[in-house]
């Protein structure tokens, strides 16, 4: 899932169906007017190949405005990921059946300046609703002119703290991981853990969620250390947690694989026996580095289940000839729940009623419903790495459970 931490001719997808019918769901959960079959959203045939959307300001030629908010010109991955993102908008547009939208693109460059720009341009044009944009900043810059305007943000960004009523996060966010594997730990009889962290914003993020997690689950946490970004730093954060193997069952080692195997090389280099802990982690963990490290065979990680990826990234390089970035299928799943929204309720289409509704909905990457604070949650899978990948040991929800 990168730092921010994949055609079926003729018939739907099966992560398009489950959008379909978790609208369904929705709409009858709310009260509204329960959608039609399946065949209503998406058409059945294939979108024409394409090099990539137009440069054009707009998608679609729909009557509902939407904004559309991505660091186009960003140098860099943000460049990179954000037109990615706007090719996979463009590709729902193409899959969902007689769209009534039209997205307004524009380009923030980056900045919570040019964010705020867009967002006001956006607004000027009539969008009912934004989504995006990418990052934390400029999420702050747009929530502050849509909030005024009464107008609902659905944007990307991994950071809780820029989450806001009428803000909504569509995104990867480190907390759901946790919560997911420390209660599937706990569910196979785990109780003490040891922890070792990046010392860093997002090891901050978790280490927060991991000790919450632990303690609302009745286990103990025997050690936590942190290691410095500087890989050659880790034998001594290694050495003290060694020291308190003896006395856990579990290591939880949430990073990607930039550190993860020479996080794993240091405790074993500390004495640690990894045969006899069961190693924890995070979606950091779903990318074929983990994967081909042996040290790691057989340790658990919190992930969306791979299929909804892989089949809408050979539906994305079928038309646009290259690989989608992770966060892509975030793009799509916005524009295609607004685009079903406008189709099945009404006038109350982006009332927070509806877009937080606990049935929730459900997209490439699963099930997901957005809570009345901002933030999101997620139904994941919990999967064992294998030298073939990762392999689901607890599938994800389909749906949500009432009440919850």
């Amino acid at each position: 899932m990168s730092g921010m931490w994949r055609a079926e001719e003729g018939t739907l997808s099966r992560g398009r169906r489950r959008l379909c019918a978790a609208l369904c769901v929705a709409a009858a959960a709310a009260g509204l007017t329960a959608c039609a079959g399946n065949s209503e959203f998406f058409s059945s045939a294939p979108p024409p190949q394409s090099a990539e959307p137009p440069p054009a300001a707009t998608l679609g030629a729909g009557q509902v405005r939407v904004g559309l908010i991505l660091p186009l010109s960003a140098p860099g991955n943000a460049g990179v990921a954000a037109q990615s993102m706007k090719n996979a908008a463009d590709l729902a547009l193409a899959e969902f059946k007689n769209p009534n939208i039209q997205l307004l693109v524009k380009d923030d460059g980056g900045t919570p300046q040019g964010a705020q720009a867009a967002a006001q341009q956006a607004i000027a044009e009539g969008a009912e609703i934004i989504i995006g944009p990418l990052f934390a900043e400029a999420v702050s810059a747009v929530g502050s002119v849509a909030r005024t305007r009464g107008i609902p943000v659905i944007a990307f960004s991994t950071d809780v703290s820029v989450a806001a009523r009428g803000v909504y996060l569509l995104s990867f966010l480190p907390e759901t991981d946790v919560k997911r594997i420390v209660d599937y730990a706990i569910s196979k009889g785990k109780r003490s853990f040891a922890a070792l962290l990046p010392d860093s914003a997002y090891g901050a993020v978790v280490e927060a969620a991991f000790q919450q997690e632990v303690s609302r689950r009745g286990g103990r946490i025997v050690a936590l250390e942190k290691y410095p970004l500087d890989p050659g730093k880790m034998a001594e954060p290694a050495r003290r947690v060694a020291q308190a193997a003896a006395h856990v069952d579990s290591i939880f080692i949430p990073d990607g694989a930039d550190a993860v195997p020479q996080v794993v090389q240091a405790l074993t280099a500390s004495g640690v026996n990894l045969k006899r802990v069961q190693l924890l982690g995070t979606g950091l963990w779903d990318d074929p580095r983990v994967f081909s490290t042996a040290a790691l065979d057989g340790g658990w990680y919190a992930a969306p289940e791979s299929s909804g990826f892989r089949n809408f990234s050979g539906r994305y390089r079928a038309r646009y000839g290259q690989d989608p970035v992770r966060t892509a299928t975030l793009a799509y799943d916005a524009v295609a729940l607004v685009a079903a929204l406008v189709k099945t309720q009404g006038a109350q289409r982006f009332s927070e009623q509806v877009l937080t509704t606990s049935s929730g909905f459900a997209g490439i990457d699963g099930v997901f419903r957005f809570r009345p604070d901002g933030t999101n949650e997620r139904g994941l899978a919990v999967l064992r790495v294998a030298p073939s990948g990762g392999q689901a040991v607890s599938s994800a929800p389909k749906t949500f459970a009432p009440g919850t």
